[in-house]
């Protein structure tokens, strides 16, 4: 078609002299190297059909990342947190690197779990791996499921290799850098690339390896269509490329311990820490005892905790919740405050302020209700500013800080934090995920969980995986060099997860849960895809959902009777930046199935956009 003024990029894949068109050519205005990757055009091309969307889709991506001119990362504050420093390595340690090596060496295929408990030095073991990898003047991927462990695995590791190795390559990566991360691409050096998503779609024809750190983490997956899982295309891409791919965690998800009878995939095991020892656990049923302090606090974790108080030790409080309250209702008409432009309530901040956590819709708490005459509200729930304000007033000479979604997102205030807490200038830290997620602060010797139990019950096939392996992660980050820590498991109600909170018993954990995964028949005993259909009309997602949905059941027979289609569904937050949102799930043991069932749909037979999404984590 006629590009007429637009300046348009385009991948060129193939040159001839002789073109037959029948409209006038126009010349190229100006041609970029682009990384010689001799199998990277395959690789995109499997993306994208694995996701459905097209390949220049992908390249766009990254492309038009490393044209942004985002502001640079803060160099003066460093989140420098990891233990074992020196290059002497444990026994353990030793024994990793030895099974994994001779695949770096030999360059071929080999998909190794490292399961390391928390503590056991798995950063020492990935050092050594990428030090092995440059040597034989190979690329290296280290995907963190978060940027700010990115940052944190930056600063860790830029001191330890050559000046000009090490590239971040994520949101807070300065333009600078990744233009001189593209200069090393397309010159063929080596280099070691450090990030999240991005990385993995990024042409390098010397790559020898990929490491993917807390592989068991959900933040793999994109939040945004098409929602790829950064780890599922490292996984590919490594068996593309013939390299191999290391997958550390302390718990390592369901369905990456299934591969390792499925696919053949090793495990290697580092079941010792390096230094300091394993938290004495304890469960702790809330609301039972009358005289504890506040409904949220057990009399028995109010002890421990002013108990390491006075030892001058530091505390960690975790929730899986962030804000003041969860949503504020009127105590005469019982209208919620909710968001205008996504289907969840409104959560209250300290500084009474309602905050959609969703489009960040913000507004004031109003003196009276909207809907009626009355001046009270009932706040319910609770959020980590809640957890302070109760905290601080228990404990009134201690130094408290949280760290939630809304002080993370501030990098570098974040860092400061973390450098605050490594250096025991903060005694409580209050928290949501993103403590649970490998940092090193070895002054903990309490973790105190609030309401271990909450997520438990949400529509989530992994809702178990996900729940215990947040609690093990946050419970690793006592005890990293004290012989003396506990854990506080406060829940509401019992569960069976709460039978495996001993972190090295963990893979007695997969053994029941594989066999519930069999009986329901879900991932990842299965191929489970989303097909999610959005619309700014509700009217319209509703009627083209169940449009969408006959359609399928009609071509089904056509592609296989193995297929089970579940829905159509209105999600928990069906509603969002007023974009309404119906689903439908798929399920197949082959996935090639459920692919070419969606593309036996006309898409331009709905004015609704359609999105396909593999083994959705959320």
């Amino acid at each position: 078609m006629p590009l007429q003024t637009q300046t348009i990029p385009a991948l060129v894949i193939e040159t001839s002299s002789q073109v037959d068109v029948s409209y006038e050519l126009k010349s190229v205005i100006s041609l970029e190297s682009f990384p010689a990757d001799q199998i990277f055009l395959n690789f995109i091309k499997q993306v994208s059909y694995y996701y459905q969307v097209q390949p220049l889709v992908l390249i766009k991506r990254f492309r038009k990342f490393i044209e942004q001119k985002n502001e640079p990362k803060t160099e003066d504050a460093h989140c420098l947190t990891s233990a074992n420093i020196s290059n002497e390595l444990s026994p353990d340690q030793l024994l990793a690197c030895d099974k994994i090596l001779p695949a770096i060496n030999n360059s071929h295929y080999q998909a190794t779990i490292l399961h390391g408990v928390t503590g056991s030095g798995k950063t020492e073991v990935y050092k050594k791996l990428i030090n092995e990898a440059l040597k034989l003047n190979k690329s290296v991927i280290l995907l963190l499921p978060e940027v700010t462990l990115a940052i944190e695995f930056e600063t860790i590791l830029r001191p330890f290799f050559q000046e000009g190795l090490v590239f971040s390559f994520h949101s807070t990566t300065s333009p600078k850098q990744k233009k001189m991360l593209w200069s090393a691409l397309t010159n063929h050096k080596k280099c070691l690339i450090i990030g999240v998503h991005l990385p993995i779609l990024l042409p390098i024809n010397n790559l020898g390896l990929i490491i993917v750190d807390e592989e068991h983490e959900t933040g793999y997956q994109e939040k945004k269509h098409p929602k790829l899982n950064s780890k599922e295309l490292a996984i590919l891409r490594a068996n593309l490329y013939g390299i191999p791919i290391v997958l550390g965690s302390a718990t390592p998800s369901i369905s990456s311990l299934h591969n390792l009878n499925r696919a053949q995939w090793q495990i290697v095991s580092m079941p010792k820490r390096f230094s300091g020892a394993f938290p004495k656990i304890k469960l702790v049923e809330i609301g039972k005892d009358k005289k504890q302090p506040h409904f949220l606090i057990s009399q028995e974790l109010a002890n421990s905790i002013q108990k390491r108080l006075n030892h001058k030790e530091q505390i960690i409080i975790f929730l899986n919740r962030r804000g003041y309250s969860f949503f504020v209702q009127c105590q005469i008409c019982k209208f919620i405050f909710y968001c205008p432009n996504c289907s969840v309530s409104l959560t209250l901040h300290k500084d009474e302020m309602l905050r959609c956590h969703y489009c960040d819709y913000r507004t004031c708490l109003p003196a009276q209700c909207t809907k009626c005459p009355s001046k009270n509200f009932i706040k319910k729930g609770v959020g980590t500013q809640q957890i302070v304000t109760i905290l601080q007033k228990l404990f009134p000479c201690a130094k408290i800080e949280r760290a939630d979604l809304d002080t993370t997102s501030q990098k570098k205030a974040w860092q400061k934090t973390v450098v605050s807490f490594v250096n025991r200038e903060i005694d409580i830290l209050v928290g949501t995920q993103t403590i649970t997620k490998g940092y090193h602060f070895p002054g903990v010797t309490l973790v105190g969980i609030l309401w271990a139990d909450i997520n438990l019950h949400l529509p989530m096939f992994n809702a178990a995986e996900v729940a215990l392996q947040q609690i093990l992660q946050v419970a690793g980050r006592a005890g990293r060099q004290s012989t003396a820590s506990e854990v506080i498991v406060q829940t509401l109600t019992t569960h069976p997860i709460f039978n495996h909170l001993q972190e090295e018993a963990y893979l007695d954990f997969y053994a029941t849960e594989i066999n519930k995964r069999q009986i329901t028949n879900y991932p990842p005993i299965c191929r489970f895809v989303e097909i999610e259909l959005t619309n700014r009309i509700e009217k319209t997602a509703e009627k083209e959902i169940y449009k969408l949905y006959e359609a399928l059941e009609k071509k089904r027979p056509q592609i296989s009777n193995m297929i089970e289609i579940l829905g159509p569904v209105k999600p928990v937050v069906s509603k969002l930046k007023n974009w309404h949102t119906r689903k439908i799930y798929l399920k197949s043991d082959n996935i090639t199935f459920l692919i070419n069932l969606f593309r036996s749909i006309d898409q331009a037979d709905y004015r609704s956009k359609i999105f396909f999404t593999p083994n959705p984590l959320s």
